[in-house]
């Protein structure tokens, strides 16, 4: 245990440096490259929400510099075919037709982190194929499975058009332990600097910013089962969690109540049990990156809507709402079930 301390104690100065360094990159989100931190630790993939042009890509290609490991980028369209993900054809400078692995593949077991710009551009089948690369870390190709040991998988949802988009179904959302909305920063001074600042025109210099590996990629799944083991829950704190839990299954047992909805009719279905695991999972990041061997209340409000808001899905008369609702909803959630 003394031995799980020291190493516990020195990843922590590490974590803390990891946030430092993908500052120096993106200014104004804060709140968001604190939460990705906590997936990084807790090893869960990511939903991104946001508007085109705020920073997504940045950030991801500033967090694969600073951990290190392979980082690929695929573009969403809606001819993309799940086969265009394992391999690619081309003829090469001979005139002979050539086969190379494609981009979940070409990295290998370095693969670190893979960007899915624009999901819901993407057809169904191309869905399922990353359900499995997200669940199982690996794919068959070649007569021969490759593993991703070390993968995270981040993906965007473009939210402004919806024409020739295809959402993910509920399955692919509760693999993702988080969803992250990244917005334009409001402050006039970080607004200023990303308008007239030359050095935010220009990514690749920003991500040169960055310190290059901060640590080893590799050791990431040991040291988050170690966070895991090491950082307590008790059993009030395990209560309220459940409570959390049942609210988002039937929120009107808890006198949750939003104006004009319905609370009998708005959930169609709760948080899963996968939900919650992941909820814990980041709760206890959440504990550990603030210096505790605990969990608080504070550390599940810091990420239960981050991790609870797209596993619940609405009656289909409020789903068009889901925006409004789901905010209103996760609030009443946290101001209704007192915390111990």
């Amino acid at each position: 245990m003394i031995r799980d301390e020291g190493l516990l104690q020195d990843w922590h100065s590490r974590a803390l440096t990891l946030e430092e360094e993908i500052k120096k990159a993106v200014i104004g989100q804060a709140r968001v490259i604190h939460h990705i931190n906590i997936s990084v630790f807790s090893r869960g993939h990511v939903l991104l929400e946001g508007d085109v042009g705020v920073g997504k890509t940045t950030v991801l290609r500033a967090f694969a510099r600073a951990i290190g490991g392979g980082f690929e980028r695929v573009e969403g369209t809606v001819d993309l075919m799940p086969n265009d993900l394992i391999y690619y054809t081309y003829i090469n400078e001979e005139g002979k037709p050539r086969v190379d692995p494609g981009p979940a593949l070409k990295h290998g077991e370095t693969l670190s982190i893979f960007f899915f710009n624009e999901i819901n551009r993407a057809r169904p089948q191309v869905h399922s194929l990353l359900l499995r690369i997200m669940a199982e870390r690996s794919a068959n190709a070649f007569n021969r499975e490759y593993r991703f040991p070390h993968m995270l998988m981040f993906a965007d949802r473009n939210r402004v058009e919806k024409e020739e988009t295809f959402e993910i179904s509920s399955a692919a959302r509760d693999r993702f332990s988080m969803e992250l909305l990244i917005e334009t920063p409001e402050e006039t001074d970080t607004q200023r600097a990303l308008m007239f600042d030359t050095a935010y025109h220009d990514v690749d210099r920003l991500i040169e910013r960055v310190s290059p590996a901060v640590f080893n990629y590799a050791e990431l799944n040991g040291i988050a089962a170690t966070i895991q083991d090491s950082i307590k829950a008790s059993e009030t704190l395990q209560r309220y969690a459940l409570d959390l839990w049942r609210a988002t299954r039937s929120p009107s047992d808890f006198g949750i109540a939003i104006s004009g909805v319905n609370m009998k009719e708005l959930v169609h279905a709760g948080a899963s049990p996968r939900g919650m695991a992941m909820l814990m999972r980041a709760a206890r990041v959440a504990a550990w990156l603030s210096g505790r061997d605990y969990v608080t209340p504070e550390d599940l409000q810091t990420v239960y809507s981050e991790t609870m808001a797209h596993r619940i899905f609405f009656s289909p008369i409020y789903e068009m709402r889901r925006g409004d609702i789901s905010r209103e909803f996760m609030t009443q959630i946290l101001n209704k079930i007192s915390a111990p």
